[in-house]
């Protein structure tokens, strides 16, 4: 079990959505929070809130920035205490058609969505190794990461989640194998009732130039982002409650943390088609599967000595 109380967690993209309801469930945890938002008003209203529960601290941060990342990295801990829990949380969504399709696009979606993880990772894990006592991340990505699920999630929004799963994954072995104290635990949320169409609308004008769309495609992507929003609110759960679902995932150390069902059939079926593609075993691959199965029983002895 990974204990929570007394602990201080450093939460980007804290101060909204996803971010703010696992923050809330910290707080009544007895967690210190650096919360790390590119919103300052919602930085602010957050970190009211919050400080009636719990040392909060809020922190500026575009968490494509490195130096600027380090800089506060340096302060919340300067201020709270060291780091054990790291939540890379932060992340943009949105559909666009592919003949809209720009640099500038994915610098933002890869930029935000791997690369602010990467740079949470890099600033902080050396950190957490160093010290050598227990210490927990967690990664957030999305259920559109494990499968499409039909509609338009967005081809950028389910590539760069999908990395994010497979980074989590690849990190949580590494550690094991080097027997760091040092959990992982990648969060998929389904369909969470968050203002991330509107964020996603704020990235966006974050970018400057011409996509390249025509009148009728900008009004299609409109319409797609108020049916996405509406979908959400209607089917979505709270973000509280996430968060909730989330902090039982971390203290328990679990890989995953899935918030509901709706990827179950797609899921599935992708697996499915992936099997399926696999070619006629061979005597060379039975060789192969006994390796792979020795290495995953080495990595769970490892895993279950270290966290």
């Amino acid at each position: 079990m990974f204990e929570l109380a007394g602990r201080t967690a450093f939460i980007t993209g804290g101060a909204q959505g996803i971010g703010l309801g696992l923050a809330r469930a910290l707080a009544k945890e007895g967690v210190r929070l650096a919360l790390a938002d590119i919103d300052a008003d919602a930085l602010a209203a957050a970190g009211t809130e919050l400080s009636e529960l719990t040392q909060a601290v809020g922190f500026a941060l575009d968490v494509t920035d490195r130096d600027a990342y380090a800089r506060v990295a340096d302060e919340a801990e300067e201020r709270l205490g060291p780091v054990s829990l790291l939540c890379n949380n932060a992340g943009v969504g949105g559909s666009y058609p592919v003949s809209a399709m720009t640099y500038a696009l994915w610098d933002l979606f890869v930029g935000v969505n791997i690369g602010g993880v990467v740079n949470g990772l890099q600033t902080f894990l050396p950190r957490m190794i160093a010290r050598g006592e227990p210490a927990h991340i967690v990664n957030t990505a999305s259920t559109a990461g494990l499968a499409p699920q039909g509609g338009q999630a967005g081809y950028m929004y389910e590539g760069t989640k999908a990395g994010v799963i497979g980074l989590s994954e690849g990190l949580s072995r590494q550690l094991a194998h080097e027997g760091h104290p040092i959990g992982v635990t990648v969060f998929c949320p389904g369909l969470v009732a968050t203002n991330m169409v509107a964020t996603g609308r704020a990235a966006r004008r974050r970018i400057t130039g011409d996509l390249g769309l025509t009148a009728a495609q900008e009004e299609d992507r409109e319409r797609l982002l108020t049916e996405q929003d509406f979908y959400l609110r209607q089917l979505g759960l709270s973000p509280d409650a996430v968060g909730e679902m989330l902090i039982e995932g971390v203290r328990s150390g679990k890989p995953y943390v899935i918030t509901d069902r709706g990827v179950a059939e797609p899921l599935a079926a992708r697996s499915k088609a992936l099997f399926v593609a696999l070619p006629p075993e061979t005597e060379n691959d039975r060789r192969i599967a006994r390796h792979v199965a020795a290495q995953m029983r080495e990595a769970a002895r490892s895993g279950s000595k270290t966290h």
